[in-house]
């Protein structure tokens, strides 16, 4: 039977494979683009968010020092037409420091740098002449002003407030001034803290110098830091965003604002690890609704997978198995319900019919002699083992024809290979449906006669016999035959003998002048 080798690997389990790489690849696909776009979004959101938040608290400090410098500005108006009353500009400074609560300490000091009021008291400044960059600088541009954060006289670290005094006839008479301190309680740190979220962000406030003047660990306040920013804080924008490293080179994202009053510039930080967080849990979320859909997905895959592959394997198995008998209603048995599996077994059942037919013809080419068309020697074997098998009686025919070397010496071959030719169809055009006739080798040949008797036998040589001698054959003329004629009865004799019978008869007729029709003798029969 005839058997080809299997691969391993058959289509359902491609298809099924190509179902899972199609539905992991997409899920993949769909997990990376949902990370990308949620991490764009976090990254862009919470940059935002720190812009905004710097903003506001940019605009909250802008409020403070414009509020500062309105009290102060009442508070030089008052004290411009009284300047020269020491009692009035102690009460002045200690109503600012008390009332308002927006200054850690407030003070008088005339044009030449002298303090004339202090609060509180326990400062010990009146009386003394300020040399600071604040107080200088106050004395000299005689406007208002916020300073930039400078040590005191009083080791503190304070950002200062002053508004200039002018007299009625618009003498100028000094300045009025408070300080908040920076690396103390003040109300600018309160105001600051207030808006602090409680989110991991950090909150920078640095001056031009990038000085911090706040941060939630007050050890930096005071210090001065590397830029943050990637341009300088001169050229800052009102407010922006960036990504950035942090002073330790941690990626982080900063949210900044300018405070045009003061000069500073506000920074909101956020790490971009704590930022990001979120999206292995969203992931997972995205993993744990998405996983029921992908395995209904998967298991409609594996049944249409099942279905388009078992008649395409059905169909694969019977090829493998197009040699045996039931082939070909077997595979037209199988269920092809789509156009490739229908065109595929079409082909298979052509095949067969092709593979059949020229398993015929092979066995027709083996069983029959290429010259006559008549049987051989195998083809006259198949025969006989169907008679013996069914143990019919039949009678044998053995002819020759007469003086054929002579032919062959005389005309050649090719005009040989005509007579034979001419012979074979005498036979077959005086054989009986049922009977077969055969070349035996050479000029020799068979006749097998079923169901004949001995008188049947007899007359169907002298019919041939004669028909043959009759018909003439260019250039050679008159052929003639010497026939032989046996019978077999399946209980008295084997078929070789009956064979062996005939050939004898032939070799009598043969001696007797050739042209004759010579049966074995009753006698021999008997015998046998």
């Amino acid at each position: 039977m005839l058997r080809l080798l299997r691969p391993k690997t058959d289509l359902r389990t491609l298809i099924t494979l190509l179902a899972i790489a199609s539905i992991v690849i997409t899920l993949a696909n769909s997990l990376y683009a949902s990370w990308r776009v949620q991490r764009e979004l976090l990254i862009t959101n919470t940059l935002e968010a720190n812009r905004v938040y710097a903003a506001k608290l940019a605009a909250t400090t802008g409020q403070f020092f414009q509020q500062a410098q309105s009290q102060l500005a009442w508070s030089a108006a008052e004290l411009g037409a009284h300047f020269d009353d020491d009692a009035l500009l102690e009460r002045e400074v200690e109503r600012l420091r008390q009332q308002t609560n927006s200054f850690n300490s407030v003070l008088v000091v005339n044009a030449a740098g002298w303090v004339r009021a202090i609060s509180p008291e326990s400062l010990t400044l009146k009386g003394m002449q300020l040399h600071t960059d604040s107080t200088r600088e106050a004395l000299t541009r005689r406007t208002a002003l916020i300073g930039q954060p400078s040590i005191s006289a009083a080791k503190n670290l304070i950002v200062f407030v002053s508004r200039p005094i002018w007299s009625a006839d618009g003498s100028y008479l000094g300045f009025v001034g408070g300080t908040i301190y920076l690396k103390r309680k003040s109300i600018l740190n309160e105001l600051l803290l207030s808006q602090f979220y409680r989110d991991g962000t950090q909150l920078y406030v640095l001056d031009r110098n990038n000085r911090v003047l706040y941060h939630q660990n007050g050890e930096l306040v005071g210090k001065k830091i590397a830029p943050l920013l990637h341009q300088d804080a001169t050229s800052y924008a009102s407010n922006g965003y960036q990504e950035i490293n942090d002073e330790h080179g941690v990626p982080v994202l900063a949210g900044f604002a300018h405070v045009p009053d003061s000069d500073w510039t506000i920074i909101a930080l956020k790490r971009t690890s704590t930022t990001l967080a979120p999206l292995s849990s969203l992931l997972l979320q995205i993993i744990k609704h998405s996983l029921p859909l992908a395995l209904l997905t998967l298991a409609a895959a594996w049944l249409l997978a099942r279905l388009i592959a078992m008649p395409l394997g059905q169909l694969a198995r019977k090829a493998s198995q197009m040699d045996e008998p039931d082939a070909a209603v077997e595979i037209n048995a199988i269920r092809s319900w789509y156009f490739e599996s229908s065109q595929i077994k079409r082909a298979l059942l052509s095949g067969i019919g092709l593979m059949q037919t020229k398993i015929g013809q092979l066995k027709s080419e083996v069983q029959t002699d290429p010259l006559t068309q008549l049987l051989n020697r195998r083809g006259l074997q198949a025969v006989l083992e169907y008679l013996a098998t069914t143990r019919q009686p039949f009678a044998v025919l053995a002819l020759d024809i007469d003086h054929f070397k002579r032919v062959n010496d005389t005309w050649g071959h090719d005009t040989g290979d005509q007579v034979i030719q001419q012979v074979a169809q005498q036979l077959k055009s005086y054989a009986r449906q049922t009977d077969v006739a055969c070349r035996s080798g050479g000029e020799e040949f068979l006749m097998i006669l079923p169901g004949a008797d001995h008188e049947t036998a007899m007359k169907m040589a002298e019919r041939v016999r004669q028909a043959t001698q009759h018909q003439a054959i260019e250039p050679v003329g008159e052929i003639t035959l010497s026939i032989g004629v046996s019978c077999w009865l399946s209980s008295r004799e084997s078929i070789a003998h009956c064979f062996r019978r005939a050939d004898e008869a032939l070799y009598c007729a043969k001696r007797a002048g050739r042209n004759c029709v010579v049966a074995a003798t009753l006698q021999e029969e008997s015998e046998a």
